[in-house]
């Protein structure tokens, strides 16, 4: 059996470890991150030989070459960001609705790209009703699963209505299983989309809010707003 020491020796230790694994962790993932960037953004991938194209003109060394094209596109992107907010923002979406939005698969991805954004963006005009989180109860009661809904609109099979919901994965949530679920089973997270990734990167310990309360409190604010 352990003796009084060494039992206090381990335990002084373990909490060392536990105090030092949270920054770890952090650590870790900004490297993972980094990797990833690196794998695809980097200068030996596709984006990061059109950089260093940009900046070939101006240099001859490959980093060089790479940094300086990281400049200019940061430098290309502001003048777009002025058109974007002045009055030509109708005239460069209505040229975007004449093409990339008419192509049969690319407008499909583009319009999904574009919600995604808007989500982030929370920009006028944006979809986010139709992009929110859920709650899916399975047989009207059963598990609970905290999803995203990505459309409203009903499906009908065998003459039932079912409804699309995104079941992220944790704790990465950009990827995940597309389920169809009859429509009765899903509930009104009543949170937004940041919390959602916020629990699923936490892997839960990040609790959703309470699911009765937080629909009170949204009928409360619009029986508030209507007075």
């Amino acid at each position: 059996m352990p003796s009084q020491p060494f039992r206090r020796l381990s335990a002084t230790w373990l909490a060392g470890l536990l105090a030092l694994l949270p920054l770890v962790l952090t650590v870790g993932l900004l490297v993972w991150t980094g990797q990833l960037l690196y794998h695809y953004l980097g200068p030996g991938s596709v984006v990061g030989s059109l950089l260093s194209w940009l900046g070939q003109p101006f240099a001859r060394q490959p980093y060089l070459e790479y940094g300086l094209g990281i400049l200019l596109l940061l430098l290309l992107i502001y003048p777009l960001g002025v058109l974007v907010q002045s009055s030509l923002r109708r005239h460069i979406d209505a040229l975007i609705d004449l093409t990339l939005r008419r192509i049969p698969l690319i407008g499909s991805l583009y319009n999904l790209a574009d919600r995604f954004v808007g989500l982030l963006d929370q920009k006028d005009g944006a979809d986010i009703t139709a992009m929110s989180p859920v709650w899916c109860l399975f047989s009207g009661d059963g598990a609970a699963v905290l999803a995203l809904l990505p459309n409203p609109e009903p499906v009908h099979i065998d003459g039932r209505p079912y409804l699309a919901i995104l079941v992220p994965t944790a704790p990465v949530p950009i990827g995940g299983g597309l389920l169809y679920v009859p429509s009765e089973w899903v509930r009104p997270a009543q949170i937004g989309v940041d919390k959602l990734s916020s629990i699923y990167v936490s892997m839960g310990i990040d609790a959703p809010p309470d699911l009765q309360a937080a629909v009170k409190q949204a009928q409360t604010s619009r029986a508030t707003s209507a007075l």
